[in-house]
């Protein structure tokens, strides 16, 4: 598997992400908080940011492989469902309120964690037990951040697509003992293939809560069709769920 996505581009002066133009919330360590059986947390719900009702579902520990692999892929459905009809970029690079991030920055944030987890994922696919210390932290060039600043959403929602789509044709390509198969770090955690997975999908339930959110304080939801102002709870009823044997 191809793995020159994740790395970024290398002209420019390398520089720890921090804080973009549109307020994202990844801590600026770049740690990732592991979830699942043999993490800290356990993501049984969405727990948005934006003060809206969690969105209850199936723990996303509960789910079986095959079903976790649809989840992340059903995020790309949900995100084209939402944003694709938004012809106006002006509502989706402003937050709302201060301190919380736009659209665009949500956006920026959920491909920034793809881009953050794939190298592990693929690093413990095809080492066993390997070092995950040894992988270069992740970081955003100071071209790629004067880059973002460029863009517009729908420009980061085809980039995240690609990324999630190189990430389930990993996961799919794996028979189901493999997701147990286990990376090290002495500076992090330990995870397993199936742990970040679990950690993905955690991610992309608190960022899609919050973006329903956004979207409905920005008005950029304002006259598009009723099919696209679909909100995440109905919009998670459409995945297939098939739960892990005694679960």
């Amino acid at each position: 598997m191809p793995i020159a996505h994740t790395m970024g581009r290398r002209e420019g002066t390398r520089v720890v992400q921090t804080q973009t133009p549109y307020q994202t919330h990844t801590p600026s360590s770049g740690m990732i908080t592991p979830t699942g059986d043999s993490g800290e947390e356990s993501p049984d719900i969405a727990a948005p940011r934006s003060g809206r009702p969690a969105v209850a579902t199936v723990p996303v520990t509960d789910l079986d492989n095959g079903s976790l692999v649809l989840r992340l892929s059903f995020t790309i459905n949900h995100l084209s469902r939402w944003l694709s009809p938004i012809h106006d970029p002006a509502p989706l690079l402003r937050a709302t309120r201060r301190g919380e991030p736009s659209v665009m920055g949500l956006l920026l944030e959920m491909r920034d964690e793809e881009r953050r987890v794939f190298p592990k994922l693929h690093q413990i696919s095809v080492q066993t037990n390997p070092d995950l210390d040894r992988l270069p932290p992740f970081a955003l060039t100071a071209a790629e951040l004067a880059h973002d600043r460029q863009r517009i959403p729908l420009e980061v929602m085809a980039e995240f697509r690609r990324l999630r789509q190189s990430t389930c044709s990993l996961l799919r390509s794996l028979v189901d003992a493999a997701w147990e198969r286990p990376g090290t770090s002495r500076q992090g955690h330990n995870w397993t293939i199936r742990t970040l997975a679990e950690h993905l999908a955690a991610h992309d339930l608190t960022l899609l809560a919050d973006m329903d959110t956004t979207l409905d304080r920005s008005g950029a939801r304002e006259g598009i069709a009723a099919i696209s102002r679909v909100p995440l709870a109905e919009m998670l009823t459409l995945v297939p769920v098939r739960t892990r044997h005694g679960r």
